[in-house]
């Protein structure tokens, strides 16, 4: 089965564990995701099946948006609630304050991610050495917000709507608006809304070529070239020049490389809906 689709991954469980369920609904043995949720966030997960599990690195999700509840006056080295270790009682803020924060966001951002993330150190989640008591160390990473406002401000809960880019921490974000008021903060909810166009569905299938940006290209010889995997020549491609390209046949579809005189398969044989 061949099959691209949101699932939504329920808060408290892992990504895994959201795709191991999906698996068991479907019956199916070959299945992947893109963009790991923390466990205790919730929200668009994209899910493919078969060979549709090789399209990942070409479908465009560059941005994507959050809702986040920020507990103001929570500390927590995972960023979140499933670790606070202090909560301190902070007076309101006038929403003025808040606002002027919030027109500043929109920037880019360079910030360290919480030791309890799903970032490798030699090969090893963070999250997992740092609940083993070893010592973490991040390299400081850039994140941009392309979008923020307030939802909903109920002292000491703040909720917002945010536009990030892929990579980007949400609960990094929640600490850089709590400093910026002066004290911790930890978010007590966060939820994926969607990653560019892909959104929960009810797990409707989608048309992958809707998703891939790549720009097309048109190959002039016979198409069964395409499928059989034989070595193809860039004079026989309409556009020659340098590039990654999506290729489309009558009931397949291939992404190829063209480079310094050859044609490289990135993909081959990918079934059309």
């Amino acid at each position: 089965m061949d099959r691209l689709f949101v699932a939504h991954k329920k808060s408290g469980e892992s990504s895994n564990f959201c795709l191991k369920r999906i698996k068991r609904k479907y019956g199916v043995k070959k299945a992947g995701y893109s963009g790991t949720l923390d466990p205790f966030a919730s929200g668009a997960l994209v899910v493919a099946f078969g060979s549709y599990t090789k399209l990942f690195t070409f479908l465009e999700k560059s941005k994507k948006r959050y809702i986040a509840t920020l507990w103001i006056g929570a500390k927590s080295p995972s960023l979140d609630i499933e670790l606070i270790e202090e909560v301190k009682d902070v007076m309101p803020f006038h929403p003025s304050s808040i606002e002027i924060i919030f027109k500043n966001l929109i920037k880019k951002h360079i910030y360290t991610p919480p030791i309890y993330s799903a970032k490798k150190i030699d090969g090893k989640r963070a999250y997992k050495l740092a609940r083993e008591g070893k010592n973490v160390e991040l390299k400081s990473l850039e994140m941009e917000v392309f979008e923020a406002k307030i939802i909903h401000y109920n002292h000491p809960f703040l909720t917002f709507d945010v536009v990030v880019n892929e990579g980007a921490y949400v609960r990094s974000l929640g600490e850089i608006i709590a400093k910026k008021l002066g004290f911790d903060g930890a978010l007590s909810s966060l939820t994926r809304v969607s990653e560019e166009d892909f959104r929960y569905e009810n797990e409707r299938a989608l048309n992958p070529l809707k998703y891939i940006s790549l720009p097309k290209n048109r190959y002039l010889k016979d198409e069964e070239d395409l499928l059989l995997g034989r070595v193809l020549k860039v004079k026989d491609f309409e556009n020659q020049q340098d590039g990654i390209y999506l290729v489309l046949a009558q009931k397949f579809f291939s992404i190829v490389e063209i480079k310094n005189d050859s044609v490289i398969y990135h993909l081959n044989r990918i079934k059309q809906c």
